[in-house]
């Protein structure tokens, strides 16, 4: 082969990229437009069907469905109306977020005793399950007679409700670790504290942060159910639900109703934000989508 069929047949060479020319327009940086048009889009069609829905009230029953107009001017914005249930929403917030963290630290507590010891595991989830299934309206008395009609059974029956969650998707992430990871670990003797934290910990992360949104929603129905059952001491949203719907008044009604729903969004939320700010750099989960 000569010289010149031996540069014929190498491949050309493949120039590197250059650099974009001074003062040449570089590609805005895009916005998630699409996250928002299909949430704001959602909420106008339901606004149009709640406003639809009122439309078609007439009559006796009229009352029971106010406008979305007329619950935002006097179920929310009113002074006499706001002035009430603002408060109200604060002492709910305050009680289902001690539920909450106080479920949560329970729930990591048992999730890691349970996989320390397979033994018990086998033994009490059984029991964790019959617990899940027990009406807390069923053990509300007792926790009446128990504890009182103060913060401290309102918050119990928080716990009960948000407890379960927790332990049942730490297990699920505690026993999905690598076996082969796991066997490495234990080649190289490591102890088992060692193994939970920087092992299977680490692997459960995305599973209990899953039960946290899942337990931070129950939350705040334990604490509106809490409430709604301990009539005494400073009213919270379960409260004046009960009062608003024993008075007729729907429009403040429906006003609680909507700040439950959007205390309930703010849990969610920020577990959320703290999944993302945990997982983003290293699992797929928390990966940004187009």
């Amino acid at each position: 082969m000569t010289l010149l069929e031996e540069r014929h047949d190498q491949p050309a060479p493949v120039a590197p990229p250059q650099p974009p020319a001074a003062g040449s327009a570089c590609p805005p940086a895009r916005f998630p437009v699409r996250r928002l048009v299909a949430p704001l889009l959602l909420f106008v069609v339901v606004v149009a069907c709640w406003e639809g829905l009122s439309r078609s009230m007439h009559g006796s029953r009229a009352y029971l469905v106010p406008s979305p107009w007329s619950v935002l001017t006097k179920g929310l914005l009113a002074h006499d109306a706001y002035s009430q249930i603002l408060p109200a929403f604060g002492r709910t917030a305050e009680l289902a977020t001690t539920g909450l963290l106080v479920a949560i630290a329970l729930g990591l507590a048992v999730g890691a005793l349970l996989y320390r010891f397979h033994w018990l595991e086998r033994a009490s989830f059984p029991y964790l399950v019959a617990l899940q299934a027990i009406p807390v309206l069923a053990v509300a008395p007792m926790m009446a007679v128990a504890f009182g009609y103060s913060f401290f059974a309102k918050a119990v029956i928080v716990v009960m409700i948000a407890f379960f969650p927790i332990p049942t998707s730490f297990l699920l992430g505690l026993h999905s670790v690598d076996q082969g990871m796991d066997d490495m670990f234990r080649l190289h003797q490591a102890s088992w504290a060692t193994r939970f934290r920087k092992l299977a910990f680490p692997n459960a992360l995305p599973n209990l942060l899953t039960g946290f949104r899942i337990s931070a929603g129950l939350a705040v129905v334990g604490a509106i159910v809490g409430e709604e059952f301990f009539q005494y001491g400073q009213p919270g949203l379960g409260m004046r639900l009960l009062q608003y719907l024993n008075q007729v008044e729907y429009h403040r009604l429906y006003g609680c109703l909507i700040l439950s729903s959007i205390l309930g969004m703010a849990f969610y939320g920020f577990f959320t934000w703290l999944s993302q700010r945990v997982l983003r750099s290293w699992h797929e989960s928390a990966q940004r989508r187009p």
